[in-house]
């Protein structure tokens, strides 16, 4: 596990401000430190707990991270060494070898791995450059967690009923207008980080079933579908529009992805699937969209969310 330093939190607000074209960090550091992982000069807990060595490798790259921060017109504050010392020396007791912790119990319990952001922020399969630093999708999974892609026995894809983006880059599906504002405020949609507003719009099935490829999905949890409530008309985007022809699958170029506009199939809307927790209790068109999903995406809808609460779940 590597460490975010004090420079790499100036780094990434300083790279997002002179950048041309925002890429919309969250501007925590998190870019910069895997620059640093990838460049073979990031500093991991192992270091963080080893004062000696936490001070060479800080000696060691801090010439390199001055000059950065100089051309930038930046300066930082010198001092924090013995901040981290005393971090690591407070986290020291919670530090172990999770490989061997994994592979000990993944045979004998049952072991949950969950994947943060979603797989089009991926690093490599996302809408690149507006994309996260790491692997969100599954195979951050043996990269991140140390174990076999022979002990993984299903695979459980989350998408919400509509669709979401924090930050920049490419939505084709995204409504700027009252739909968007509509699901934005109903589904409370603000980054748990940033507390930015999340851009929002309809439901985007290209991307899903290139979502669903990459990671393999088994089944499918649908998240939020209270949140479409009371909508006279709910839209499926079942394909995209470029250059006038019909794009099924989902482009790697962003500039294509950019000029894409999407391909809506419209169904009846509904209102009474907040808080049920049986499937034979939702509204019919709740059910028949939940069906169009499953059959546009090959792929069986398992779970249902229709509230807020752990128990507002539907099991199938």
């Amino acid at each position: 596990a590597h460490v975010i330093m004090p420079y790499h939190i100036l780094l990434d607000g300083a790279e997002e401000k002179f950048r041309g074209k925002k890429i919309g960090t969250t501007k925590r550091g998190i870019g910069p430190c895997y620059a640093d992982k990838i460049a073979r000069h990031g500093i991991r807990v192992c270091e963080l707990i080893d004062e000696s060595l936490l001070k060479e490798k800080i000696d060691t790259i801090m010439p390199v991270k001055e000059r950065i921060l100089s051309a930038y017109g930046m300066k930082m504050d010198k001092e924090f060494f013995g901040r981290y010392v005393e971090y690591g020396k407070k986290l020291k007791k919670y530090v172990g070898n999770t490989i061997s912790f994994l592979n000990s119990i993944i045979d004998e319990k049952k072991v949950l791995f969950e994947g943060a952001q979603g797989t089009l922020l991926d690093i490599d399969y996302g809408t690149y450059p507006y994309t996260t630093s790491s692997n969100p999708t599954i195979g951050g999974i043996f990269t991140g967690a140390g174990v076999s892609p022979k002990k993984i026995e299903k695979v459980i894809g989350v998408a919400k009923a509509y669709t979401t983006r924090v930050g920049e880059g490419p939505m084709p599906t995204e409504e700027k207008g009252k739909i968007g504002d509509y699901l934005a405020e109903k589904g409370g949609e603000y980054g748990t980080t940033t507390g930015r507003k999340r851009r929002c719009g309809w439901i985007d099935l290209v991307a899903l079933k290139y979502a669903c490829k990459i990671n393999g999905v088994d089944e499918i949890a649908l998240t939020k579908l209270d949140v479409l409530d009371g909508l006279e008309e709910v839209k499926i985007c079942i394909a995209y529009e470029y250059e006038g022809k019909s794009l099924q699958e989902f482009p790697s170029s962003i500039k294509v992805l950019e000029n894409c506009k999407p391909i809506y199939e419209s169904l009846p809307g509904w209102n009474g699937s907040t808080g049920k927790k049986r499937y034979e209790d939702l509204p019919l068109n709740a059910k028949k969209y939940i069906e169009f999903i499953e059959d546009k995406l090959n792929t069986p809808v398992k779970i249902i969310s229709t509230g807020a609460g752990r128990e507002e779940t539907i099991l199938l």
